[in-house]
């Protein structure tokens, strides 16, 4: 019988706590997500010795990693760019983004939105416009936080096809 309080059963415990952590974290923006779910996973191949899920699965899953946090900083300013904004207010809703991460989780929400309209009216002077750009940055980051809850489950099935096939 395995001792439940071996250092083995609490370095599975701590891969299923970052996959599940993960998971959680592409619906709470104040966790971290797909790299929790790659940490998990990595470390749970890394004890089953890649037996399961070995190096080319390995990268299939970095790269669905790496996938998604591209869209984490990209996802606001293509919304902008899709409302017709100026290269201004894109590079505002990609800095927005990024210093949003810096103060929690109304940060995270309206970084975006404020660096992409402060970027529109300082290029055009429109408030209308610059809200409007503000609008589709929301837009944007929700069809991101969508694609990366999406991205996060195809790591669940990639990791569990590699394990059980």
């Amino acid at each position: 019988m395995p001792d439940l309080l071996s250092a083995e059963t609490a370095w599975w415990a701590l891969a299923w706590v970052l996959m599940i952590s993960g998971l959680l974290g592409t619906l709470l923006p104040f966790l971290p997500s797909t790299p929790f779910i790659f940490g998990g996973m990595l470390l749970a191949a890394y004890l089953d010795q890649f037996a399961h899920v070995g190096y080319g699965w390995l990268t299939v899953l970095a790269l669905l990693l790496i996938l998604s946090m591209v869209l984490d900083y990209i996802a606001g300013a293509l919304g902008a760019k899709k409302a017709g904004a100026s290269p201004a207010a894109v590079w505002g809703a990609l800095i927005g983004g990024i210093l949003g991460i810096f103060a929690g989780l109304p940060g995270l929400l309206l970084g975006p939105f404020i660096g992409a309209a402060i970027g529109e009216f300082w290029a055009r002077q429109d408030v209308l416009q610059a809200g409007k750009v503000g609008v589709a940055t929301l837009v944007g980051m929700l069809i991101g936080a969508v694609a990366k809850i999406a991205i996060g489950l195809s790591m669940f099935a990639v990791f569990a096809f590699a394990w059980w096939v």
